[in-house]
């Protein structure tokens, strides 16, 4: 075989293939920004503020906000105060969703934030450092009737932070602090209809507990979770996808064990490449919708970053291998300078998602980001993380530098060719130019989706209709990455003819060997050879 398929594909069909992978882009975008609706959605809640009368705490009693069941309860603290009602005997629910409405495992994973409405009182200031311990329990059942089951139970501090902006005077007592929304609550699956926290804020003067706090009034939170409708599109990309590539990845595999010569580094980077795709393809989500599996948030990040640092990696020895003034090439191990990095930062923040996620499979109140020694952690993995990936940018960047400036060397020797053969060579290095060009901008494409992901949670409208944006981006991101693998499967699989079979005469096969991948082992790529023999002509 002379080479692969980008060297010996006519320019009309490499053309025709471009253009049916930008429709097929285009549409993964028009998909989620006009059919599929938002990602995420948020209900906010105001908790109810119940009163314990029993002395004698009954843990397998739950208080109810609303409904026939409904607590005993209270307006305010003031209230609470005039009754003579302790603080100990107040629990704060909150019932998701709220009235009328169920919850749907097609929402996939629900994350719970709060925030305190703290009054502002002379003798009852926030004090620095002021630390929130929370009794919480939460419990679920998948109708109106039947009695609710305990989920979870646990004891949690939150730290406050927050800022009084007036001046603190008498004539101020009253106002509010504004204070940041805290971390409150994660499960990986909406397996039940409907859902019940019960909060309690123990005081204990002697030990400490709940002493400084502030005069709270109300806790609010907010209820994110993500869209059924979403869930269904990204459900049908996932399915259809997944045979795409592994069909195609099954039949570049094939093409290379055919060939007479052991496979190169190169064409096993790509098949592993395909393995993470189809790996994070394969739509094992539809199984949450009948089991409770919580664990699949925590899944689908490992399933991510397996395909990220795939994808990284792969840029690495994609590059090196066709930096034609090498000595040393075809051997994972001359790499692993590059490779390191990249690791050691997958690992920091596997080691930071376990942290966090791995811990809240069985108690979902807990954040790492709630104690002092757990920001500090965190943050340390994230910055050890985005240390490596500046490295890992800047080492690419000059590595793709210096592929560019040996083709450019190489081309002086182009003139001194026949016509037949100068547009061969001229050709190839176009096609490989043009490839790494689109490799950055789907690289730059990802920088972008992660950004406006972050700041834009609305969306444009376009004409009569609403165009999502984080939905297109998502599925858009999402399809750009199937695609590219597809592309590079199948423009780098082994082609079945030999290019210039009519042209024979105008030059030999041993000139039109495979230009950007390696036909040979330990051999020189043909535009290095070529250049050496034209240069001794």
């Amino acid at each position: 075989m002379a080479g692969a398929i980008i060297e010996n594909m006519s320019t009309k069909k490499l053309v025709i293939m471009g253009v049916t992978l930008l429709l097929f882009q285009a549409l993964a975008f028009i998909v989620g920004g006009l059919v599929a609706p938002g990602p995420t959605s948020a209900m906010h809640y105001l908790s109810t503020k119940c009163v314990d009368t029993v002395k004698h705490r009954d843990e397998k009693k739950w208080f109810m906000p609303w409904g026939p069941e409904q607590c005993d309860r209270i307006r305010s603290f003031d209230e609470a105060m005039a009754k003579k009602i302790e603080a100990n005997n107040i629990v704060f629910s909150v019932h998701i969703p709220q009235p009328h409405k169920e919850m749907s495992p097609w929402f996939q994973f629900m994350l719970v934030i709060m925030q305190f409405d703290i009054a502002f009182k002379m003798h009852n200031q926030i004090e620095d450092g002021a630390m929130v311990t929370i009794d919480v329990g939460l419990a679920y059942r998948d109708d109106t009737i039947s009695e609710w089951t305990e989920m979870a139970h646990s004891f949690e501090q939150r730290r406050l932070s927050c800022n009084f902006t007036a001046t603190k005077t008498f004539e101020n007592e009253g106002r509010y602090y504004e204070c940041e929304l805290l971390p409150f609550m994660e499960i990986g699956s909406v397996a039940h209809k409907y859902y019940l926290l019960n909060i309690r804020l123990p005081v204990n003067e002697r030990k400490k507990i709940n002493v400084g706090i502030g005069e709270i009034k109300d806790i609010r939170f907010v209820s994110i979770h993500q869209n059924g409708g979403f869930t269904q599109v990204w459900f049908a990309m996932k399915t259809f996808l997944t045979p795409s590539i592994l069909i195609i990845m099954i039949w570049y595999w094939r093409r290379i064990t055919l060939m007479s010569r052991p496979p190169v580094l190169l064409e096993k980077v790509i098949l592993a490449l395909g393995i993470s795709m189809t790996f994070i393809n394969i739509p094992v989500e539809w199984f949450s919708i009948g089991f409770n599996w919580t664990w699949m948030l925590l899944f689908g990040d490992i399933r991510q970053g397996i395909f990220y640092s795939m994808l990284l990696s792969f840029w690495i020895i994609f590059c090196g291998e066709h930096l034609m003034d090498q000595t040393e090439r075809n051997r994972f191990s001359v790499y692993w300078k590059q490779v390191g990095p990249i690791v050691f930062g997958s690992f920091c923040l596997f080691i930071f998602d376990m942290c966090e996620r791995g811990v809240q499979l069985t108690n979902p109140f807990f954040s790492i980001w709630a104690s002092d020694v757990g920001t500090e952690l965190a943050m340390a993995f994230i910055i050890v993380a985005g240390i490596c990936a500046c490295l890992y940018f800047l080492f690419l960047c000059f590595m793709v530098f210096q592929v560019f400036r040996n083709i450019s060397g190489k081309r002086t020797s182009l003139p001194a060719m026949s016509k037949a053969r100068r547009l061969h060579y001229e050709g190839l290095i176009f096609r490989f130019k043009f490839l790494m060009l689109v490799t950055l901008t789907c690289a730059a494409m990802t920088v972008i989706f992660f950004i406006i992901s972050q700041v834009n949670e609305g969306h444009w409208h376009w004409g009569d209709h609403a165009v999502q944006v984080n939905s297109a981006f998502f599925t858009g991101i999402y399809g750009m990455w199937n695609l590219y693998v597809f592309a590079i499967m199948f423009l780098y699989a082994p082609s079945h003819k030999r290019y210039g079979d009519e042209q024979s005469s105008a030059f030999s096969m041993e000139d039109i060997q495979l230009t950007t991948t390696i036909t040979h082992v330990d051999g020189p790529t043909e535009i290095y050879k070529m250049t050496g023999k034209e240069a001794h002509e």
